[in-house]
Parts: structure tokens; C-alpha cells; sequence
């Protein structure tokens, strides 16, 4: 085997503690009998057993399992989607209210067999949580709805507390890393979003350990910036599958603590960094944290 076919070993700091206790087992049944999807599961999160069996909290993934996108970095089942299922956000909203949170992230599937990508039904849960659970705090976390200015303002006239949507990559990688998305629509989503509804916090979060260099890292927060995003997110990427691309570097945890620094001198109002941190991570935590900083 050569040298570029080798993987690279994981190192200590990603290595993960297994909890299956009583609430995992809960949430797990839970899922089940509402059929409902959590974006834990289907990407492979490896933060599942933390989140599930300490903290009790999940992220939410509507519109079925199936994504009509293959990008070279995702868990998540590739194919042609089921229909429709318009109940599904009162079930999601039923399970918040069971599970008692006080702030919920609500991602999805890329469905670009819809025409408004999705945006409907995302909308419609925001508004159910909310009629059901008024003092919980609603993160939606869309795919680009291919750009389509209509489907995002769907979305942002339901007052999500905060719109999350993920730049990923750097400019240089995203051909190769990421399906029917680029770099600039992502960053016009965000932009978009803040001009529609000024006063909900935007954010965007980075996976790195692709080859991407420090300097584009910096570059990709100078961009986010730039179209006014207020919270990022910075984790190592983790290969799900063989058939995904392949880790090419393991940042180092203080690597990861100098990423946040810098992304805080650029004016994030806050910045989760750390190998194991993903978009969802502490998610009511970052929240806090950006709220105190903003102040």
C-alpha cells in the first residue's frame, strides 16, 4: 500500500466514550415510535452517545433520509426521496415538548426534486414547535434550497431563532468535497438571510482536515464575515466510510483553540472549535455564549 492509500491512524483526543444508558435508550425508542430521523444517527455524529446519554438532546432531520445529493463527505443515504410526509412536523414538535428542550436544531435533507427545496415543511416545524413549545428556542439548519430567494424567505418568515446553513469547505475544496452546492451560493444564503430578518443571528460551520491550508481557513472566516455570519463552528472531519474522501491531516486540539482565537479577533460574537465540536454541538450553549458576547 502506498503512502497516499494509507489512512491515517486516529489519535488520542478522538477518541470516543460509548454510552448507551437509560436516556440513549429512551431517545432511541422515541425516534422510532414518532419515525422520526435525527441527523445523529444518519451522518454518523460522534458526538451521538454525549449528546443522547448525557445532555438528552438530539438534532432533528425532516424531510425523510434520503438526500438527492452525494457529497464525498456525508453519511447521510443518497437516492430518490420518499413523498411528502406533511405530519411530520407536529410529531417533531411532540417529541420537543416529551423531551422538554429549551432550544431545538432542526436540520434537513437536500430535496431538489421539490420546488421550493423543502422550505414549506421546515417553516410549518419552526411553527409547530413553537405553538407547542413557546419558550423553546428553534435553530434550523437548511441545505441552499439551490439558491431560490423565495424558498429561503419561506424559511425566514417563520422567525427561526437562528439560521444555520454550513459553508463546509473552503473556496478551493468545494468541487470536490461537496454535491450541486458552491461556495458563493452558500455565501449568499447567509447574506440573504440577514438582509431579509436583520435581528436572527446567522451561522456556518467548517469541517477541516480535507488538505485545506490555516491561510484558507482564515480566508473562508474573512468570507463569512464579510456577508455578516455571527456564530461559527470549526471540527475535524471524520471519514464515515470507505467511500468517502480520506483524512488528510488530524488538527491538533491546540491548533483548534488558535483557529477560535483568531475567528473571535475577526468579530464572531462566538466560535465552538475543537476536533469532535460539529454545527449542532452545544448548540443551546453557543447560543448563550453568543448572546453574552453580543451584548
Amino acid at each position: 500500500m502506498s503512502k497516499q492509500q494509507e489512512y491515517l491512524r486516529k489519535p488520542e483526543w478522538l477518541k470516543i466514550r460509548l454510552n448507551t444508558n437509560e436516556n440513549y435508550m429512551d431517545l432511541k425508542k422515541m425516534m422510532r415510535e414518532k419515525k422520526l430521523h435525527t441527523v445523529c444517527e444518519e451522518a454518523k455524529c460522534p458526538n451521538i452517545h454525549e449528546c443522547w446519554a448525557e445532555r438528552r438532546t438530539a438534532t432533528f432531520m425532516i424531510l425523510g433520509e434520503t438526500c438527492t445529493r452525494a457529497c464525498r463527505f456525508c453519511a447521510v443515504n443518497t437516492g430518490l426521496p420518499n413523498e411528502l410526509d406533511w405530519e411530520e412536523p407536529e410529531r417533531v414538535a411532540d417529541s420537543v415538548q416529551q423531551m422538554n428542550l429549551k432550544h431545538v436544531v432542526i436540520t434537513m435533507v437536500a430535496r431538489d426534486d421539490l420546488k421550493d427545496g423543502g422550505a414549506t415543511v421546515l417553516a410549518e416545524t419552526v411553527r409547530a414547535i413553537r405553538r407547542k413549545n413557546p419558550f423553546c428556542s428553534v435553530e434550523v439548519l437548511p441545505s441552499d434550497l439551490s439558491g431560490e430567494k423565495e424558498s429561503l424567505r419561506i424559511v425566514m418568515d417563520a422567525k427561526p431563532s437562528i439560521l444555520n446553513h454550513n459553508i463546509e469547505t473552503v473556496r478551493r475544496l468545494t468541487p470536490r468535497v461537496r454535491a450541486r452546492a458552491t461556495y458563493e451560493r452558500s455565501l449568499e444564503f447567509l447574506r440573504r438571510a440577514k438582509e431579509m430578518e436583520p435581528n436572527i443571528p446567522t451561522k456556518s460551520s467548517l469541517m477541516i482536515g480535507l488538505g485545506e491550508t490555516k491561510e484558507e481557513i482564515i480566508e473562508t472566516m474573512d468570507d463569512l464575515r464579510a456577508n455578516d455570519v455571527n456564530i461559527m463552528t470549526i471540527g475535524q472531519y471524520l471519514q464515515p466510510t470507505l467511500k468517502h474522501l480520506k483524512v488528510q491531516k488530524y488538527w491538533h486540539p491546540d491548533e483548534f483553540a488558535e483557529l477560535k482565537e483568531i475567528a473571535m479577533s475577526k468579530g464572531f460574537s462566538h466560535c465552538e472549535s475543537g476536533p469532535l465540536v460539529r454545527s449542532s454541538y452545544h448548540a443551546d450553549e453557543q447560543v448563550k455564549a453568543a448572546n453574552a458576547n453580543a451584548t
